[in-house]
């Protein structure tokens, strides 16, 4: 079984400053180790949300929203990860997506990148940016309807091609389970979830046998994270 595991935004990261040094290292030997064991299959951070941007859709016509801002139905039924030039070329994917879809809410957001954090130098020339799609959730994702979304994401593929870089949906937030934060041992709640005000701050892609086995990983990760919520989520096969 597939899962993703999400952490949301804290006042730090919102402030714009980097995370401390015990959690890049920890965070670093967690996902290390899993990769080694064969679970860890994929993962990114996002950066604030001052340097994000919202767009909404209804019945084909789209705004958008430059952040900083703060959250509103950040349950999420779909990840994509594409190549953009800009975050203006990324909003135009995203509206593409949701024009095609007539009524859905997406956020963008950069990637972080190693050289974001000082861990390694940028490299010369030209570097592609990598962007987070989050495709929120409604009653027809929560329903397990999701046949026009799966239409919109295969015209993405199409149009992107080797610039999409991931892509994955959801299972219904019924499968899933949440842990607020905590400086003690959490406590996981199922779901379902009627939606998160929490933004997403990034993401881990694992494979496991069971969500027992994700919710103990996720444990793990979120020790580290300290104070931060936590959502494990069942990824969809289909």
């Amino acid at each position: 079984m597939r899962f993703i595991v999400m952490h949301k935004v804290d006042t730090t990261m919102e402030a714009g400053a980097l995370p401390d040094q015990r959690i890049m290292q920890s965070m670093s030997a967690l996902v290390m180790g899993s990769k080694k064991e064969g679970v860890f299959l994929d993962g990114a951070g996002l950066h604030r949300s001052a340097r994000r941007a919202r767009v909404t859709c209804s019945d084909g016509a789209c705004t958008v929203e430059q952040g900083p801002y703060q959250g509103k139905n950040e349950l999420v039924a779909t990840v994509a990860m594409i190549r953009a030039a800009t975050l203006n070329d990324a909003i135009q994917e995203a509206q593409r997506v949701g024009a095609s879809l007539g009524d859905a809410e997406i956020e963008i957001g950069p990637v972080v990148e190693a050289w974001d954090l000082g861990v390694m130098p940028k490299p010369a020339g030209d570097v592609p940016s990598r962007f987070l799609l989050l495709c929120k959730s409604d009653s027809r994702d929560e329903a397990g309807a999701t046949q026009k979304q799966r239409a919109a994401l295969a015209q993405l593929r199409q149009r992107l091609g080797d610039d999409l870089l991931l892509i994955e949906t959801l299972a219904p937030s019924s499968r899933g389970a949440r842990a607020g934060a905590s400086k003690s041992k959490r406590t996981w709640v199922d779901g379902p979830f009627a939606e998160s005000k929490e933004l997403i701050a990034g993401f881990s892609i694992l494979e496991l046998p069971s969500k027992a086995d994700a919710l103990a990983w996720a444990d793990r990760y979120a020790a580290i994270l300290v104070d931060s919520e936590v959502d494990v989520r069942e990824l969809s096969d289909a």
